[in-house]
């Protein structure tokens, strides 16, 4: 880790600085919106739009880069990200607000394309699990520090907005100013809706509802607390908890979805999360255990997240795993695009509450359809070894598709190792649901 620390330190000091500015966003125009006298339907839009947007750099960045360049292209997005993060406060009008966050959810889904590849090319082979992990630590420790932020200013005013702004733009230095050269580009190919869910039906529509959890989590959560009335600390500190869960949660999640069947954990997991929603919407506790129950839903999402991609990279050979979650992350985006309007719909129907409601809703139908899915096929044989990579929801697929593969050397020398018989000898699956009853290396792609 040191030697990743001593190579790369001028790229992990750009993420951190990168995901200060951006982790302010949500929070401050929940607010600044609020002030200005945007409604619930108003917001939603709002928040929608940096996930079309996101979706659309995904698919157009790589493009960009190869006609002109990653030095070009991250220098234009991130000059786009500056000007949008001060727009926001020259311009508070909602409809130019969702316009500008299509805007930045495009610049910041191509700046995580194009840091990613300096990163992954800074690294050998050797030290990719490694500098992968410290890159994932980096972009936490900027995002869950961005929320102290918030308490600097007021929202109404324009110092937020600037410092945001500031903070994208200083993060842009460490990166181009390093020694490392740009690295070749190689774009992460996507499998197809109807191959991903032939492949595992339970990572499709779980990621799909997951997708929606996330953008009522960390776009949403801001609009809720400004209705319900909490100060601009309390939410800091609600969202905060929220990344502190998800942080803590990974890793013994983690390790226990390695050991045994990922259907079950996904059930139980995502029916606690459920649960704690349920009691935030009928009791509406104090503030403490909110942020108790903050975490919990953060300690939910984040783990699901990984674990629905480690389960779809059970059915998948080691060179399609790139490609199978690539296209899982996309379906996250379809989700997170819906989730905003859902979650203020509910906000509006039921009071500012249904944000609760809203996120028991999502939790049970994942808690729901995978306890279906092991009900239709109950004997489903035992996973890789090891194969679960902590994945953070804002990488992009070149970073998942390097964690999975660095994770991947892993599992392989460890099953290699094991004594248990081969994945290959494993009994013939059932007729319906082949694929969710026996995981194995090369399995038939439709």
């Amino acid at each position: 880790m040191l030697t990743v620390l001593r190579t790369s330190w001028p790229l992990l000091l750009g993420i951190v600085l990168l995901m200060l500015g951006n982790g302010i966003q949500g929070p401050l125009l929940s607010y600044r919106g609020g002030a200005e006298g945007f409604g619930t339907f108003e917001m939603s839009f709002v928040m929608s739009g940096y996930y079309v947007g996101f979706l659309l750099g995904s698919q157009l960045v790589p493009t960009m880069i190869r006609r002109v360049g990653h030095v070009r292209v991250f220098a234009a997005l991130g000059a786009m990200v500056a000007a949008v993060m001060v727009g926001y406060a020259v311009l508070p009008n909602w409809i130019a607000w969702s316009a500008m966050r299509v805007l930045i959810g495009f610049s910041f889904s191509g700046v995580y394309i194009t840091a990613e590849s300096w990163f992954n090319a800074s690294n050998s082979n050797e030290m990719r699990g490694q500098a992968l992990s410290a890159y994932m630590i980096a972009q936490m420790i900027g995002i869950i520090a961005s929320q102290a932020l918030m308490n600097v200013a007021s929202p109404e005013g324009f110092m937020l907005f600037a410092l945001s702004s500031i903070l994208v733009s200083l993060s842009f230095t460490p990166i181009l100013l390093s020694a490392q050269p740009a690295p070749a580009f190689s774009e992460v190919k996507r499998l197809n809706f109807i191959n991903l869910y032939r492949l595992s039906p339970l990572s499709v529509i779980s990621m799909l509802l997951l997708g929606g959890v996330f953008s009522a989590l960390f776009g949403m959560a801001g609009v809720w607390g400004n209705q319900a009335g909490l100060s601009v600390r309390e939410v800091s500190i609600f969202i905060g908890a929220m990344y502190v869960g998800g942080l803590i949660a990974q890793y013994p999640i983690g390790w226990i979805s390695d050991r045994m069947d990922r259907r079950r954990i996904t059930a139980v997991v995502s029916g606690i999360g459920a649960l704690a929603m349920v009691v935030a919407f009928a009791v509406q506790p104090g503030f403490v255990w909110l942020s108790i129950l903050a975490a919990i839903a953060g300690g939910v999402a984040n783990p699901l997240y990984s674990l629905l991609i480690a389960y779809l990279n059970d059915y998948l050979d080691r060179d399609d795993m790139a490609a199978g979650s690539a296209g899982l992350l996309f379906v996250n985006g379809v989700g997170a695009f819906v989730g905003p309007f859902i979650t203020g719909w509910l906000m509006s129907f039921v009071g500012p509450w249904g944000f609760f409601l809203y996120l028991a809703l999502m939790f049970g139908a994942i808690a729901a359809y995978a306890a279906y899915r092991i009900w239709l096929l109950p004997n489903r044989a035992g996973a890789y070894p090891n194969s679960f990579a902590v994945i953070s929801p804002s990488a992009s697929a070149l970073a998942v598709g390097g964690a999975l593969d660095a994770k991947a050397e892993g599992a392989g020398d460890a099953l290699s190792q094991s004594s248990a018989p081969s994945l290959a000898q494993s009994a013939p699956p059932s007729a319906v649901g082949a694929q969710d009853a026996s995981p194995k290396d090369g399995a038939p792609k439709a």
